[in-house]
């Protein structure tokens, strides 16, 4: 892999900060919401708890914590969302989609794992996703020829760490069943950082999609292992879709329109995507049979993501600006690897709640929180509350 690239990918990674979030939700909620019917309504469910798995999609401070050395946890990033005038910890100019989960819940947002200050102890739920993490180990990534290229961190290591905080809330295995039962866990959105370290790495499209059965079934098992510990419902996520994000439309760009869709998204790209989707919804289908008293959803980022693209000016999103960065510089997409957001001097667009794409790869609070809004209203008749 060229060493701009690899620095490209992981410079925009990198892009978060660390320090907790636990109060002043209201000032986020002040603005129109895309579903004031959903803005509460997992409150229904009775959760208790949430229970995070995942990479820089749902990242509330984990990686920062790894590499405290690292100058990426600054303004703007947080700028939407500050807490004592510093960045939150996310990937984002404010906040992610398992915000809006809790917030809708009733619970505190999440605690990151990694944080020393975290009040995990009170037993409200724990973040334990990394930006960069892999699904599949390092060791199988490495008969690949794959190296991860901000953490080392994967989804078997996320587990363990559940696993020890388990260990530490619960006086028994029964105890453990009784605490989690209202419990929601998350199991992804993750994958991602599979399949790009691959193509940034120089592998074809074609290679990185034989990598799919792989990475679904270290999901599959991930979701295995929760049932284990306790958990009795469970979402999947599926990954957005990969073409439709300024990072990959400016590395991979081509003159040929017939490449692009009608939302202006590489279909090759996104081809990848619908095809890791595929697989995990088959999967799931599996471990429902498998698990017949535990509720198992597969969550659908990507058709929430396309949601938003069919309706974006109603939602309040600039059309010109759909495949655009707002903290960026440079080209069609507003993504240029020698200027990267959070870089000085790197501008930023005047509304970002007019953006879809907050730095190229992660997406702004506003279409977090209008996905969030879809996403709630999808899966909450499947999860069966009053």
């Amino acid at each position: 892999m060229a060493a701009a690239a690899a620095f490209q990918f992981i410079t925009l990674l990198s892009h978060c900060s660390v320090f907790p979030l636990l109060l002043l939700v209201t000032p986020c909620l002040s603005s129109s919401s895309g579903n004031n019917n959903s803005n509460k309504i997992l409150k229904r469910c009775g959760f208790d708890a949430i229970y995070q798995l995942g990479d820089s999609f749902s990242d509330t401070g984990n990686l920062i914590q790894q590499h405290p050395e690292s100058w990426f946890g600054r303004l703007p990033y947080g700028e939407s969302f500050l807490i004592k005038k510093r960045p939150t910890g996310r990937c984002s100019d404010g906040l992610l989609i398992v915000d809006y989960l809790a917030i809708s819940a009733g619970i505190p947002l999440l605690d990151p794992y990694l944080d020393p200050n975290s009040n995990m102890g009170r037993g409200r739920g724990v973040n334990f996703a990394v930006a960069g993490s892999t699904a599949l180990p390092l060791d199988v990534l490495s008969e690949k020829g794959i190296s991860p290229l901000l953490t080392n961190t994967t989804l078997s290591d996320q587990l363990d760490w559940m696993f020890t905080h388990f260990n530490s809330i619960c006086y028994s295995e029964q105890d453990c069943g009784e605490k989690l039962k209202s419990a929601l866990f998350m199991v992804g959105e993750i994958g991602e950082s599979d399949y790009i370290y691959g193509l940034y790495q120089g592998r074809k499209i074609e290679e990185v999609m034989e990598m799919v059965p792989d990475v679904v079934e270290a999901v599959k098992n991930a979701v295995t292992r929760v049932i284990t510990y306790g958990a009795r419902r469970i979402v999947v996520p599926g990954n957005f879709p990969f073409g439709c994000l300024p990072i990959y439309l400016a590395k991979f760009k081509t003159n040929t329109t017939l490449a692009y869709d009608e939302f202006s998204c590489l279909k090759k790209l996104n081809s990848l995507s619908i095809l890791h989707n595929e697989h995990l919804k088959q999967a799931i289908q599996l471990m429902k049979k498998d698990n017949p008293n535990v509720t198992i959803i597969y969550g659908d980022y990507y058709k929430a993501y396309q949601w938003i693209l069919n309706h974006s000016t109603s939602l309040g999103f600039n059309a010109r600006s759909l495949q655009k960065a707002c903290c960026g510089a440079g080209g069609d997409y507003g993504f240029n690897s020698k200027r990267m957001c959070g870089a000085a001097r790197v501008p930023i667009c005047p509304d970002p709640n007019r953006h879809i794409s907050w730095d190229g790869l992660h997406l702004t609070q506003m279409a977090y929180r209008r996905i969030a809004s879809k996403f709630i209203a999808d899966i909450f008749p499947l999860l069966h509350c009053p």
